[in-house]
């Protein structure tokens, strides 16, 4: 399996380089060559051969700026930075990897691939046979060994902008027709999907072959957890995964997710540096063993519900152990969370939906709910802000204690307030007793 886009690009720079290097060919520029004696055969008396050996890496470097100028070098350097074999690569063509940046070690593997589709050459005609050898040793450098374990899973609710969005090492998403040697069933997998479906593909260097698939598993949760909480789009995974070892055959994989997407998370190309890094920070941020942890485990319970009126009650369970430790009964919720989700005009608005939220759940509950579009919309309103607090949480922009912030800032003092403020109880008053004018009208 590899990347047809890296190949198309690579084939287009060497293409542009050919023409730009036999430019400069025609325009005087020379190449150097070097004087290397031919050994004769044993015991012959004749004199001895020289040859002249085109020094074409030599002439490639020092053109260097020439050939970063052309409009397919970016695009070349960009997906070759994010390509999972760069280093393996380079250690192959004899370059360090350790001591350059990933821009520097794509520039260093531009120019090697450039002296072996043109090494001991000095006209620069493409020969295309040079050209497919090259780049078949730059695809075989995406195999860390022959037990290397590859892990495929479809990826349902989400739409990115360019062919394959490389995220970690050895995770990319892409879409289907970006990659080849993908099993069959992964191409149909989609097929009758809205708006189609993408692959998430992950490249394990474990060498046993059970650790490489659990690893393989955390690593697809995380990434569907960072997509769940990046954007206002339910993203899904596929109930299947495929995985095989080397270049064995594919087999299935069950995931253990479910639910259906609901919306589209839309990653545009600006956006991509960003998702980059939120799922590296997601990964490495994910809280254990705390309220945080079994909020955010309940947020993504609620994400697995096949209808946005049951994932209410899990997101607002959610919302409980983020901002109500008294418990529902002290009626400290709506307010709290209007304290850190709304600005102080917005407050009274956003204390009466999740009000109307809360009494939504129970007539749910009850049986006596009709489902509406009203009553949705309801229901992604809480998913939206809890969605919020556990990323800012996560990202550090919001401090982990959300009820002594809320509390805080529920008695900030206004301009037009008198100088003594009341308690939180005081300012959180009318939520308790509008929640006891629903309750009577439940």
């Amino acid at each position: 399996m590899h990347s047809v886009r890296l190949e198309q690009a690579l084939e287009e720079f060497v293409q542009d380089a050919a023409s730009a290097l036999h430019a400069e060919v025609l325009g005087g520029s020379e190449v150097p060559f070097e004087l290397e004696s031919q050994a004769r055969r044993r015991g012959s008396g004749g004199p001895l051969f020289y040859a002249y050996r085109p020094l074409t890496g030599e002439f490639i470097t020092a053109r260097q700026h020439v050939l970063e100028r052309l409009p397919s070098h970016a695009e070349a350097a960009r997906l070759l930075a994010g390509f999972d074999g760069l280093d393996r690569y380079l250690v192959a063509v004899g370059v360090d990897p350790g001591r350059a940046g990933a821009g520097s070690r794509a520039r260093a593997a531009i120019r090697a691939l450039l002296r072996d589709v043109f090494a001991e050459q000095s006209d620069f005609d493409l020969r295309p046979e040079r050209l497919r050898a090259a780049l078949e040793r730059i695809d075989a450098a995406t195999h860390a060994s022959a037990s290397g374990v590859t892990l495929v899973a479809t990826l349902h609710g989400l739409t990115i902008a360019s062919e394959e969005l490389p995220l970690t090492h050895g995770l990319t998403i892409a879409r289907p027709s970006a990659l080849e040697g993908l099993p069959e069933a992964v191409l149909a997998a989609g097929e009758d999907a809205p708006g189609g479906h993408l692959i998430a593909a992950l490249a394990c260097e474990q060498e046993d072959p059970r650790q490489a698939i659990a690893h393989g598993r955390e690593v697809l949760k995380d990434l569907l957890r960072a997509l769940r909480l990046f954007g206002d789009g339910r993203v899904t995974l596929g109930a299947l995964a495929w995985a095989r070892i080397g270049t064995g055959g594919w087999n299935a994989l069950a995931l253990g997710t479910g639910g259906r997407p609901h919306g589209m998370l839309i990653v545009t190309a600006e956006q991509e540096d960003e998702l980059r890094a939120f799922c590296n920070l997601v990964s490495r941020r994910a809280p254990e063993g705390n309220e945080l942890a079994w909020a955010l485990h309940r947020f993504e319970l609620g994400c697995e519900r096949e209808r946005a009126y049951e994932s209410l009650s899990d997101h607002l369970l959610a919302l409980r152990a983020l901002l109500e430790p008294e418990g529902a009964a002290s009626g400290m919720l709506p307010g709290r969370l209007a304290a850190l989700c709304a600005t102080r005009e917005q407050r009274q608005a956003l204390i009466e939906r999740t009000l109307q939220a809360i009494a939504l759940e129970r007539n749910f509950i009850a049986g006596t709910a009709l489902e509406h579009a009203a009553g949705g919309a309801l229901a992604d309103d809480m998913a939206a802000h809890l969605r919020a607090l556990l990323r800012d949480v996560i990202c550090g922009h919001l401090d982990v204690d959300l009820t002594a912030l809320a509390d805080e800032i529920l008695l900030e003092p206004r301009e037009d307030a008198p100088a003594a403020e009341g308690s939180v109880e005081d300012v959180l008053g009318y939520a308790r007793e509008s929640q006891e004018v629903l309750d009577l009208s439940v």
